[in-house]
C-alpha cells in the first residue's frame, strides 16, 4: 500500500484549519464592519445630533435675546429700563457663551474618532463656529454700546438699538445655516449607513454560505480518511470488555495501521496492568486476613499460654511425684511415666505454637541496621549443620564475596533463613542437595535457596504464604507467612519457584545498606 502524500493527521488539520480560516475571515469581517457601523453611530448620535442640539440651543437663546432688548427698547419707564440694561448682559451672554463652547467640545471630540472622509466637513463646521464666536463677540460689544446709549438717553440710542437687532438677525441666520448643514449631514451619513449596511449584509451572507460550504467540504473529506476506522470497532469493543487477548488487524503503514498497533501493544499494558491489580488485590486481602488472623492467634495464645504454664508445673510435679511412688508392677510404673513424658511433650508443642501465634501478632519494627547477609548465612548453616547431616543433606554454598552489606534486623532475618533451612530439609526425607547463594543486585542483595526434593504443586505455590495453610501433618501453616510479614517490614520480598520432580527455590531480597 502506497503511502499517501499527505498524512491523515494533515489532511484532517488542513481541513479543519480551511474552515478555522474561512470562518476567522468571516469573523473578522464581521467585527470589522461592526466597528464601522459603531463609529458610524457614535459620529451621527454623539457628534452630529449633538451639534444640532447645540445649534437649537443657541438658535432660541439668540431669539430670546433678541425679545429681552425688544422689550428694553420699547420700555419707557426708566428705572425699569435700567433695572432690564443690568440684568440683561448677565442672563442670556453667558448661556450663549457655554452653549458655544459646548458645541466646540462637541466638535473636538468627533475629530479623534471620525473617519477620513469626514475630515473636511469637520473643518468646514469649526469654521462656522469660529464665525459664531466672533459674531458674539461683536454682538456684545454692541450690546455694551447700545446699553450705554439707553442709560445715558442719548439721542441715537435708537439708532444703537437697531443696529443690534440687526447684527442679532444676521447672527441668527448664521446658526440656522450651521443647524441646516448639520442635518443635512447626519442625512447624508444615514443614508450611506443604510446603502453600506445592505452591501455589508450581502456580504457576509455571501461568505457565510463560503464558510458553511468549506466546513461541509472538509468534513466530507475527513469521514471519507477515517471511514477505515469503522473496521477497528469491534476490536476496540472486545478490549472494553475486557477480552484483552484480542489483536487488532494491521496492514500497511498508515495512521490506522498505526492506530491498531497502539491498541494491540494498549491491550498487552492493560492485561499485565489487570494481572498487577490482581496481584495487589490478592496481596491486600491476605494483608486484611493476617491482621484478623493476628488479632485472634494474640487473644488465643494469651488464653492458652497460662493454662499451658499451669499444666507444665503440674505435669513437672507430678514426674517428682512419679518418682518416688510405688507401683505395683513395673509395668504400671513405665505407663505413667509415659503418660507424663506425652502430656509434657505436647505441653512444649502447644507453648512452641502460641509462641509462634505471638510473634505472628506482635512482629516488633525491626530495628535495621548494615548486616554482612553471608556471615549471618554462614553462622545459620553452621548452627544446622547436625541438623543436616542427620537427615542425609548435602549443602552447597556459594556466597557472592563481593556482596554489600544489608539493611536488617539480625534476629529476625535469622529467624527466616532457619524456617526456610527447616523446611527445605523437610521437603527432602531421603535426603539431597540443599543450594544457599547469594549475590549482589542494584539496590538489594539477593539470597536464593534451593532444595533438590520432590517440588510443591501449582495449587499450593498460590496458597503458600497464606497464614495457616500447610500441607505437612501437624504444621502450623504460620511460618512462611511469617517469613513474608518480616521480610516486608525490611522493604524486602520472598518468593517461590518450583518445578515437580526437581525442587523447589526460595528467593529473598533485602535492600542495601
Amino acid at each position: 500500500m502506497a503511502r499517501p502524500a499527505l498524512s491523515l493527521a494533515t489532511r484532517i488539520f488542513l481541513g479543519h484549519a480551511a474552515v478555522l480560516c474561512t470562518f476567522g475571515v468571516v469573523a473578522l469581517f464581521s467585527v470589522s464592519e461592526l466597528h464601522r457601523s459603531q463609529q458610524e453611530m457614535r459620529l451621527v448620535g454623539q457628534g452630529y445630533l449633538q451639534l444640532s442640539q447645540e445649534a437649537a440651543a443657541l438658535e432660541s437663546l439668540l431669539k430670546n435675546q433678541g425679545q429681552d432688548w425688544a422689550q428694553i427698547s420699547r420700555e419707557r419707564n426708566s428705572e425699569a429700563r435700567a433695572a432690564l440694561l443690568q440684568l440683561a448682559p448677565r442672563t442670556f451672554p453667558p448661556l450663549l457663551r457655554q452653549r458655544l463652547a459646548s458645541a466646540q467640545a462637541t466638535l473636538a471630540a468627533m475629530r479623534l474618532d471620525a473617519p477620513a472622509d469626514e475630515g473636511r466637513t469637520l473643518e468646514e463646521l469649526g469654521t462656522r463656529l469660529e464665525q459664531l464666536s466672533r459674531g458674539l463677540d461683536e454682538t456684545e460689544a454692541l450690546a455694551t454700546d447700545a446699553y450705554r446709549r439707553l442709560s445715558a438717553s442719548a439721542p441715537d440710542a435708537a439708532a444703537g438699538m437697531d443696529a443690534l437687532l440687526a447684527h442679532q438677525e444676521t447672527l441668527s441666520r448664521a446658526i440656522r445655516a450651521l443647524r441646516a448643514a448639520v442635518e443635512a449631514r447626519i442625512a447624508t451619513r444615514v443614508e450611506l449607513a443604510e446603502r453600506r449596511e445592505r452591501s455589508r449584509g450581502l456580504l457576509v451572507i455571501a461568505l457565510t454560505i463560503l464558510s458553511v460550504g468549506v466546513g461541509l467540504l472538509a468534513t466530507a473529506l475527513s469521514a471519507r480518511s477515517l471511514a477505515p476506522v469503522r473496521t477497528l470497532i469491534a476490536g476496540v469493543g472486545r478490549i472494553r470488555t475486557g477480552d484483552y487477548a484480542a489483536q487488532l488487524p494491521v496492514r500497511g503503514d498508515d495512521e490506522i495501521a498505526q492506530l491498531a498497533r497502539e491498541f494491540n501493544a494498549m491491550a498487552s499494558e492493560l492485561a499485565e496492568r489487570q494481572r498487577q491489580l490482581e496481584e495487589k488485590q490478592r496481596a491486600l486481602l491476605l494483608a486484611e486476613r493476617l491482621a484478623a488472623v493476628g488479632r485472634v492467634s494474640a487473644q488465643v495464645a494469651h488464653e492458652v499460654r497460662n493454662p499451658l504454664s499451669s499444666i507444665g508445673l503440674n505435669t513437672e510435679l507430678l514426674e517428682e511425684a512419679v518418682r518416688k511412688a510405688h507401683f505395683g508392677t513395673p509395668e504400671e510404673e513405665r505407663e505413667a511415666r509415659a503418660l507424663l513424658a506425652a502430656i509434657s511433650g505436647e505441653v512444649d508443642r502447644l507453648t512452641e505454637v502460641t509462641d509462634q501465634y505471638l510473634r505472628l501478632a506482635r512482629l516488633p519494627r525491626p530495628a535495621l541496621v548494615p548486616e554482612d547477609v553471608n556471615q549471618l548465612l554462614t553462622r545459620v548453616l553452621d548452627f544446622s549443620s547436625q541438623e543436616l547431616d542427620r537427615a542425609g543433606v548435602r549443602v552447597q554454598r556459594d556466597l557472592d564475596v563481593q556482596a554489600p552489606r544489608a539493611l536488617a534486623d539480625e534476629g529476625q532475618l535469622r529467624q527466616v533463613f532457619l524456617n526456610l533451612l527447616r523446611n527445605a530439609r523437610e521437603a527432602m526425607p531421603a535426603g539431597g542437595t540443599l543450594r544457599v547463594a547469594s549475590r549482589s543486585l542494584a539496590d538489594a542483595v539477593e539470597v536464593t535457596i534451593s532444595d533438590s526434593g520432590g517440588g510443591i504443586p501449582k495449587e499450593v505455590q498460590e496458597r503458600l504464604f497464606e497464614p495457616f495453610f500447610s500441607t505437612k501433618s501437624g504444621g502450623t501453616g504460620l511460618g512462611l507467612a511469617l517469613a513474608k510479614q518480616i521480610l516486608e517490614a525490611h522493604g524486602g520480598s520472598i518468593a517461590c519457584t518450583s518445578t515437580a520432580s526437581e525442587g523447589t527455590t526460595f528467593l529473598l531480597r533485602v535492600r542495601r545498606a
